[in-house]
């Protein structure tokens, strides 16, 4: 839970400052937003999910029980496929920037983050709709491995298909980028493309914290162990911290940003005294 708590607050902070602050508001960044507000999601679920464990035990109802695993695998798969979305992104910038400009505009990312989320609500459909998932005393509500056609399709729709298509998407990228350093000789050019796989960088490191974190989850989808879970649980709640605070490391102008304003904070003037009755500040 505090693990939770931590998260949410680190993420709201980054939402915040690129809300606030006018030169942070670029097309990635957005989509930063997007990963931000798909962590607090998860963190809240989780926080709630442990509140009806530890407190509200008096819920024995199996559909809310679906109700609650459904919210938790949506939440889970949000942050995955948000990284999705922002290595789609990178491709736009660096592989079709040039024949499709409209592609990297605002507009063409808000209709692909919403097309994201239509996903997002529907792949845990089979929660609610199945009677796979039911009240069990002090455990949490998940599809235990013996449902071997509703696990399967959480590995692979949760898991195995994002992770492909990031590694392919990825893969297509990282040639781009080879292909311009071996060719691109105006300077601007260059900057830019430096740009782009800087911050192509940043979400493959992004994504790879995220993903160590959620090792668990997957291993308990083949032993189905209450305690595997649980870790999952943890693990990708402290993923989850640990890469919004190397999104501020990483992010160069979010990084300037804050130590800009630590700076300023922690510089006093003093006074200085001119004569025993003036004194100037």
């Amino acid at each position: 839970m505090a693990f939770s708590v931590t998260a949410i607050l680190i993420a709201f902070y980054v939402l915040i400052l690129i809300i606030f602050k006018k030169e942070l508001h670029t097309v990635n960044r957005l989509l930063t937003c997007n990963t931000c507000l798909a962590s607090i999601l998860y963190c809240l679920v989780q926080f709630i999910d442990y509140i009806y464990l530890l407190i509200i035990t008096w819920d024995t109802d199996d559909q809310s029980c679906r109700w609650r695993a459904y919210f938790s695998y949506m939440s889970l798969i949000s942050i995955i496929y948000s990284y999705v979305l922002q290595i789609i992104s990178r491709f736009f910038f660096i592989n079709l920037y040039e024949k499709y400009r409209w592609l990297i505009s605002f507009k063409s990312h808000i209709y692909l983050i919403l097309f994201g989320w239509i996903i997002i609500l529907a792949l845990p459909l089979p929660s609610i709709i199945t009677n796979d998932i039911y009240f069990r005393p002090n455990e949490l509500c998940w599809v235990l491995s013996d449902h071997i056609l509703h696990s399967y399709y959480i590995n692979i729709a949760y898991y195995i298909i994002p992770i492909l298509l990031i590694i392919i998407f990825s893969i297509l990228i990282m040639k781009r980028i080879y292909s311009y350093r071996k060719t691109t000789t105006i300077q601007r050019a260059k900057k830019r493309r430096d740009r782009d796989s800087e911050i192509f960088r940043n979400i493959i490191i992004s994504f790879g914290i995220y993903f160590l974190g959620g090792i668990p989850y997957m291993i308990d989808q083949f032993i189905d162990s209450p305690f595997t879970y649980s870790f999952g649980v943890v693990t990708v709640t402290l993923a989850v911290n640990l890469e919004k605070l190397f999104i501020i490391y990483l992010d160069r102008d979010i990084r300037n940003i804050i130590k800009n304003y630590f700076y300023q904070t922690q510089t006093r003037v003093i006074p200085i005294t001119l004569n025993p009755t003036f004194t100037a500040r």
